[in-house]
Formats: structure tokens, C-alpha cells, sequence
């Protein structure tokens, strides 16, 4: 059954205010929350892309108040996610791609979220493995910024994931370089959504959607303030895992099946 704007609302406002208060956007969860309800797929990346923004910039201020955000550790990985992120927003792709595309994307995602865990546990004490050629940070960045740019997701979720497992930095290191990941990447990739739109409305297109942008602004600013541990953070994967690997085999059980 589909969800209504209502309800997208009242969601979307708890999960800004969950993954503000870790550091993260949480647009794998609005994407797929999206996917659950009627909305037109091409305006799906555009409003999703959006709420990211709109919930890291609370983030992103906070960890550089905190003087945890490494800039001239960050810019090998931004320095080619940004442009990708734009030219996969601008490809134009058809609704069954883009589906196919999005329900594949989910579930990496999700199972990325359910063994993060495990990377920190039997990373922490490792050595450092980072590959130090010069090639990896901005190849790794590229190719997550493609993606996301596509399917209209931040891409922090598959970026952390892979830090952790090189032992890059400390969690709250890794949390603060995912979000200035996932900030610049959906700012260019929902540069490059508007540009391939031909919508003569341009952003009135998403008028009918501003309750989910109010949500995302008033949760996403609650949980930066509070930096909130009602659920643990390990749960707060653990669910959203569940929640996006349900929404990725039932888009490719309706479009493979």
C-alpha cells in the first residue's frame, strides 16, 4: 500500500532526526521509503537528494565545530565523486532501469549497514591498510559518487562502510568525512537531476512535497542538537538495514520476477 504525504512526513521526520544525531542524511531510507508510495520516479532522487541536504548541513557544521572533519584527508575522495555525482544525476535512465537499478542499490546498502559492525570490531585493532596509491581514494569516491548521483542517495552508506574496513579513521572521524561526502555529492548530484529535467515548472515540481522538507528540517535539527541515543546506533542500522533490504526485494521481485 502506498504512503501518503502524511505519513511520509511523520517518517521522514523521525529518520532525519535518528541519523542527525550520528551524523548521517538518511537518504537510502528516504529513497526507499519514497518507492513505497506513488510518487512520479523521476522526482524521487530530487526530493530525496534534497532532505540529505537539508539534514547533513547540521552535521557537517557540528563535526567541523568539532575539528573532525580532515580536510586534506577528504579531497582525494571528493575530488572526482563530485563531478561523477553530477554526470550520474544528468544521465537519464527509464523508469525499469531506474527501479532495477535502485532495488540492486538498496540491497548493497542495506547489507553494507548489517555488516558495519563487524568491520569496526575486527578493524579497530588491526594495522592501518588504507592502499596509499594515489589512484584509490578518488576512484572509490568516483564510483560511489556515479551511483549516487543516479539513484539519489548521498552516498555515505557505502562510503563508511569501506573506511572502517580500512581502518581509515576513528568512528567519529569516519562519521564526520561521511558527511561532508554526503553534502557535496547531493548538492551535485541534485544539480545534475535538475539539468537533464525537462519540467517547465522547474522547482515547482516539488510544491506538493514541502511537508517532507519541514520533516527532514525540524527532525534533522533535533537530533543535531540532542546528538540523541534513545536507540542505540547499532540498532538504528540494524532497522534501517531491515527496512531497505524489504524495499529492495520487493522492487526486484515486481521488476525481475
Amino acid at each position: 500500500m502506498a504512503i501518503g504525504i502524511a505519513g511520509l512526513a511523520i517518517l521522514f521526520f523521525l529518520t532525519a532526526g535518528l541519523y542527525a544525531s550520528v551524523g548521517f542524511g538518511g537518504g537510502s531510507t528516504y529513497i526507499a521509503l519514497l518507492a513505497l508510495s506513488d510518487i512520479d520516479y523521476r522526482v524521487l532522487p530530487i526530493i530525496a537528494l534534497l532532505c540529505n541536504i537539508i539534514v547533513v548541513i547540521g552535521g557537517t557544521i557540528r563535526f567541523q565545530a568539532r575539528q573532525l572533519i580532515a580536510w586534506q584527508r577528504i579531497w582525494p575522495i571528493l575530488l572526482l565523486s563530485v563531478p561523477a555525482a553530477w554526470i550520474g544525476g544528468n544521465i537519464a535512465i527509464d523508469r525499469d532501469s531506474f527501479l532495477i537499478l535502485l532495488g540492486f542499490s538498496l540491497a548493497v546498502a542495506g547489507f553494507l549497514l548489517l555488516i558495519e559492525p563487524w568491520f569496526r570490531s575486527r578493524m579497530s585493532t588491526q594495522e592501518l591498510i588504507w592502499p596509499q596509491q594515489f589512484w584509490f581514494a578518488p576512484v572509490i569516491g568516483g564510483a560511489i559518487g556515479f551511483l549516487s548521483g543516479m539513484v539519489g542517495i548521498g552516498g555515505g552508506i557505502f562510503l563508511a562502510p569501506l573506511l572502517f574496513l580500512t581502518n581509515w579513521a576513528d568512528s567519529r572521524r569516519i562519521a564526520a568525512t561521511a558527511s561532508v561526502f554526503i553534502l557535496v555529492n547531493s548538492a551535485s548530484g541534485l544539480v545534475g537531476q535538475f539539468m537533464k529535467s525537462h519540467e517547465e515548472q522547474g522547482m515547482a515540481v516539488l510544491l506538493p512535497y514541502w511537508p517532507l522538507f519541514l520533516a527532514v528540517l525540524a527532525g534533522g535539527q533535533i537530533g543535531s542538537f540532542l546528538s540523541s541515543k534513545a536507540l542505540p546506533e547499532l540498532w538504528i542500522r540494524r532497522l534501517t538495514a531491515l527496512l531497505i533490504l524489504y524495499v529492495a526485494i520487493r522492487i526486484l521481485s515486481q521488476r525481475l520476477g
